[in-house]
């Protein structure tokens, strides 16, 4: 899927991202596929969307779009 960072707490680590089919995902900096512990918000990002430990659908394996 695709979408844009629509938040990111660099201190909690946490955000969200807007994917292009308006629903919105839950992501941790761990599931940012580069190693990196943060994003920009704004930034437009592809991503997967799995099952989270608290029952709701989040993104994994978040990259930047070339």
């Amino acid at each position: 899927m695709t979408g844009f960072v629509a938040q990111f707490d660099a201190d909690k680590g946490y955000g969200t991202i807007q994917a292009d089919d308006g629903r919105g995902y839950f992501f941790h900096c761990t599931a940012l596929a580069d190693g990196s512990r943060r994003v920009d918000e704004g930034a437009r990002v592809s991503f997967e969307v799995v099952a989270g430990h608290q029952g709701r659908w989040e993104a994994a394996e978040v990259s930047p779009e070339s």
